[in-house]
């Protein structure tokens, strides 16, 4: 491979943080961006001096030159456009979650082995600084043996994209389990060492969705489209270990604030993850916090632990790390193999919800 690495960008949108990452970093480079928006590619190949825009991926495999390639498109192209690009021999970062149905991130891991190529999953919560804070802890044992977590993202007001193909589950999947819930149970199961999956119960709901209420300000909304999702729900994860996560996971919910953590309880100490917000939904009145929860000559004692925050949320390092793994040969911390893993779980939460029955697990 040529001393910097050679990226393209598939999806003009949450792609500009990916572009960002490989601009950050020494050893890489974007060449080439697609998106089937030709004004969107252009207004981004212009604010970040990208020569090669494309409104084809196909095109772009043909034509352009370069090595890996970031998949960040609507779910239900995540499969396709990922297995096309490690067929052409390119390594590939995927948006997540990893696809919409476990089915279909088999397809895409199956492809990585058979091309020899790496399928990274862009968890980026795994990359925030607190969170590589608190993974250090849980391994040196500070913790002790993390039998139970409590994880979520809830929103009150923050359905996101009325219509589009956020909330319509052929292209989505599902709603904020396979949106927002992916984030917290991937963070989750990372820290307490990604224990591999028994059965599921899960609920999901539709209360808010269907009337056009709490609606937020993400996504493309579509006056024309539908809304065939849940706008809340919930689960409890048993694990083969005997570990236990408690998960829920709503766009929209009549709560104070929203409200995004990782709770973990262990046998000497806990600790939690959280973002607290000022003001509901907005980022910028949010701040990133980590707690420890120990036991001091028969006291409780909390402990906040000092942390520099990253506004971009772990996914200009997420990016970094991509590029470390092609260069440096850096072992990967988020492979499409662990993707798969949760894409079973949703695959079960969903038919838990379904059915009003426990799901196993295989």
């Amino acid at each position: 491979m040529a001393a910097k690495v050679k990226a393209a960008v598939i999806g003009a949108g949450i792609g500009k943080y990916h572009i960002q990452g490989y601009q950050k970093h020494p050893k890489a480079e974007v060449v080439a961006i697609c998106d089937v928006n030709e004004a969107a590619a252009q207004a981004v190949a212009c604010d970040f001096g990208i020569p090669c825009v494309y409104t084809d991926y196909k095109q772009m495999l043909a034509k352009a030159e370069f090595d890996c390639v970031s998949v960040c498109v609507p779910n239900k192209l995540h499969m396709p456009l990922t297995v096309a690009c490690l067929e052409a021999g390119k390594d590939v970062l995927c948006e997540k979650p990893l696809a919409r149905t476990a089915a279909e991130g088999q397809k895409m891991v199956d492809a990585a082995r058979k091309a020899g190529k790496l399928l990274m999953i862009q968890f980026n919560n795994r990359y925030r600084p607190e969170a590589r804070i608190l993974k250090q802890y849980v391994e040196d044992g500070t913790l002790g043996d993390i039998y139970m977590a409590r994880a979520g993202w809830v929103r009150r007001n923050g359905i996101p994209g009325w219509g589009g193909w956020f909330t319509q589950k052929d292209m989505a999947g599902g709603g904020p389990i396979i949106d927002l819930g992916v984030h917290m149970l991937d963070l989750t199961m990372w820290l307490m060492g990604n224990p591999e999956p028994a059965a599921v119960m899960a609920s999901a709901y539709s209360v808010f969705g269907p009337k056009m209420e709490a609606l937020g300000p993400w996504g493309t909304p579509n006056a024309k489209g539908k809304f065939d999702v849940e706008d809340m729900g919930c689960a409890l994860i048993k694990f083969k270990g005997g570990q236990t996560i408690l998960l829920e996971a709503g766009w929209a919910a009549r709560i104070k604030r929203e409200h995004v953590y990782s709770t973990l309880m262990g046998t000497k100490a806990g600790a939690s993850l959280e973002r607290v917000f000022e003001i509901d939904g907005v980022d910028d009145s949010s701040v990133d916090t980590l707690e420890l929860y120990t036991q001091e000559n028969g006291a409780a004692v909390n402990r906040s632990v000092l942390i520099e925050p990253d506004p971009f949320m772990g996914r200009l390092n997420a990016v970094g790390h991509f590029v470390d793994c092609l260069t440096s040969k850096t072992e990967c911390i988020s492979p499409g193999t662990d993707g798969l893993r949760i894409m079973k779980i949703l695959d079960a939460a969903y038919k838990s919800a379904s059915s009003g029955k426990a799901v196993n697990i295989a």
